[in-house]
């Protein structure tokens, strides 16, 4: 366990945790012509190694793998063809793994790599592997370093960014704090297009709160306060909460976990459902391949008494799937309640929609379920 400390005084801060997840964007890791920063990597590097020290169970998910790359290549600015993207961030990761391991080493720290893809952590058995292999190293006093496979996930490197990799790696080891460090103070109040003072604590995002968010920052990054949002409201919704506070900030991990005012902290609402694993892993490690619109009995059903979906509430069907594929159910003008594992295929839900489940084996023979999604393959969207 951590070293017993001071009870933090940081209103909405938990009383106590253990383990937490660090993200480090690529702006904090670079300077400003793109190149790492060896002073600032060490810096964070030893902020890390200081709370492993205390008995933190620390996992660092690290940006800046294309920017290290792009370095070591002596390329003067980062590419756009996807295959350049994919070497550079295959040479940088190499660069920057040797640079935190060297680093760790002089803090008799050791760490290591966890490359993870979206369709590692969308399949059941990759995901439990994950999850085994980390705890297992996190056991071990071994620090992860995580990043997505870059080199493979072309979706990823084209769209996506570590914001979202390191709220799926909070909620996959259930951490108890995901700090997302930036170069902003946190997120702003704006007005008539001007910054203007520090919101310490949100409760909750709301698409006011996401009205706040600025851009993304510069060519180095491909997130931005808005994805630094979306990402802490889905680390909520697993029941951690998250900080987002500037990386360039003297000592800014210790400064937060003694419950320093600083960044901005997500608690989220305390009335948000708390997910079992398997329903954790429905509702943030899928992505959604069509969706199913229901009738009003059947969303009150759901979403008020936590009812499965039956045949006779389905009214109409959207995109091509499978059964055991993960849909969106909707009502009928759209709205997005509940997301689930379908027992149907797309064809046979539109034979079956608006049937009583006795009706079901005259239509698609004695082979069926009685649900078309079961309560239990289910999970409650955030109203």
């Amino acid at each position: 366990m951590p070293e017993s400390e001071s009870r933090p005084l940081r209103i909405g801060l938990p009383g106590s945790f253990r383990r937490l997840v660090v993200k480090a964007g690529s702006r904090v890791l670079v300077d400003d012509h793109g190149r790492p920063d060896p002073k600032q990597i060490a810096s964070l590097i030893g902020q890390i190694a200081a709370l492993h020290s205390k008995g933190y169970e620390v996992l660092f998910v690290s940006s800046g793998a294309i920017a290290a790359g792009v370095q070591a290549l002596g390329w003067p600015h980062r590419p756009v063809g996807l295959p350049d993207l994919q070497m550079a961030a295959a040479v940088g990761q190499g660069v920057l793994l040797n640079f935190y391991s060297e680093q760790l080493a002089l803090h008799d720290c050791r760490l290591g790599q966890v490359l993870l893809t979206h369709a590692d952590l969308n399949d059941r058995v990759r995901h439990l592997n994950a999850r085994n292999t980390i705890m297992a190293m996190l056991r071990n006093r071994i620090i992860p370093v995580i990043n997505e496979n870059d080199v493979v996930a072309v979706d990823e490197i084209r769209f996506g960014d570590n914001d979202l990799l390191a709220a799926m790696a909070a909620t996959l080891v259930d951490a108890d704090l995901l700090v997302l460090l930036t170069t902003s103070d946190g997120l702003f109040r704006a007005e008539d297009g001007r910054l203007t003072e520090r919101i310490p604590l949100l409760e909750d995002i709301t698409d006011e709160t996401l009205e706040m968010a600025q851009g993304k920052g510069s060519s180095w990054s491909s997130g931005g306060m808005a994805s630094k949002l979306q990402s802490a409201d889905r680390a909520n919704s697993a029941g951690t909460p998250v900080i987002i506070a500037n990386g360039h900030e003297p000592d800014i991990l210790e400064r937060l976990l003694r419950g320093e005012d600083l960044g901005t902290l997500i608690r989220g609402s305390s009335n948000r459902q708390k997910l079992r694993a398997r329903k954790k892993w429905i509702a943030f490690f899928h992505r959604p391949q069509g969706s199913i619109y229901v009738d009003e009995g059947a969303g009150r059903a759901i979403v008020a008494k936590g009812h499965s979906l039956l045949p006779v509430g389905v009214q109409r069907t959207d995109g091509k799937f499978l059964a055991g594929a993960l849909v969106n159910i909707r009502t009928a003008d759209g709205k997005a309640i509940a997301r689930g594992l379908t027992a149907y295929d797309r064809d046979d839900i539109e034979r079956i929609k608006g049937k009583r489940s006795a009706d079901v084996p005259f239509i698609l023979g004695e082979r069926h379920h009685i649900e078309v999604i079961h309560r239990d393959n289910m999970v409650l969207l955030k109203r």
